[in-house]
């Protein structure tokens, strides 16, 4: 048996489980816990247990040396282990979503394969310096935590595509935010932005720019020569003076919101 879907059984414990499994979903049970015998399934590629009741993960999960794609989000968590960073396979997708997190390990940051990480709608403050180590991402999804700013080793994301930081408390964005030159889509809507770092400028890729309810005056000239720019949302920043430069980029065909 190399695929077992257990998904929406009302579950509150998983069953004996073969070692030749590949992929296990265990996806809207009711499980509280995760058994030992799981984390010595060598040969597993995908593990989803989302939408359950999971408040501990077992240091143990750095057995699982193949898992690909990891799914834990909609649980109960507080926190991760360590030995989360050592699952070095992981390429794919990595789930954290709308659990109970105030932080995520500096380990995170070795797992330099992973392209796609989302950790929304948590409680996390801060984020490691570490996060920069993941360099093969293409999105990073944290909206919805209470951070108030990023490393400066965001900047080292050089892959990332896609970055989402709606609803945070955010004041600032790090100059090495210039860093991210293959990003298309930058959400920073429902945040307490008040400037914009003049590196901004370098995100020649960059296509949707959405600074939508922060407390921005004004805005670095260098947003008005984006190359790619096809959408900037300004809506709901009531302070906000709008350049001149704004009739140009609709000149361009850049759709503008005020």
């Amino acid at each position: 048996m190399q695929s077992l879907d257990l998904d929406g059984q009302g579950l509150t414990e998983l069953p004996d489980l073969s070692p030749d499994l590949w992929e296990l979903s265990a996806y809207d049970n009711a499980l509280t816990a995760l058994p030992d015998p799981l984390w010595e399934l060598g040969e597993l590629r995908m593990l989803n247990v989302a939408v359950n009741r999971i408040g501990e993960l077992s240091p143990k999960i750095s057995g699982l040396t193949t898992l690909h794609t990891l799914d834990l989000g909609h649980n109960a968590l507080t926190a991760l282990p360590d030995s989360l960073g050592d699952l070095t396979s992981l390429d794919r997708y990595l789930y954290l979503s709308d659990n109970r997190l105030t932080s995520v390990p500096e380990s995170l940051g070795g797992l330099v394969k992973l392209r796609y990480l989302n950790i929304t709608d948590n409680l996390l403050t801060s984020l490691p310096s570490t996060i920069g180590g993941l360099v093969g991402l293409r999105e990073l999804r944290l909206y919805g935590n209470r951070l108030t700013a990023l490393p400066e080793s965001i900047g080292d994301l050089v892959r990332l595509r896609e970055l989402h930081l709606r609803g945070n408390l955010l004041t600032a964005l790090p100059g090495s935010t210039g860093g991210l030159t293959d990003l298309r889509e930058l959400s920073l809507r429902d945040n307490h932005l008040t400037a914009l770092p003049p590196e901004i400028g370098d995100l020649a890729a960059l296509r949707v720019l959405d600074l939508r309810n922060n407390a921005l005056s004004t805005l670095p000239d260098v947003l008005g020569g984006l190359p790619a720019l096809e959408k900037l949302d300004l809506r709901w920043n009531k302070r906000l003076t709008m350049p001149v430069w704004l009739l140009d980029l609709e000149r361009r065909g850049c759709v503008v919101l005020t």
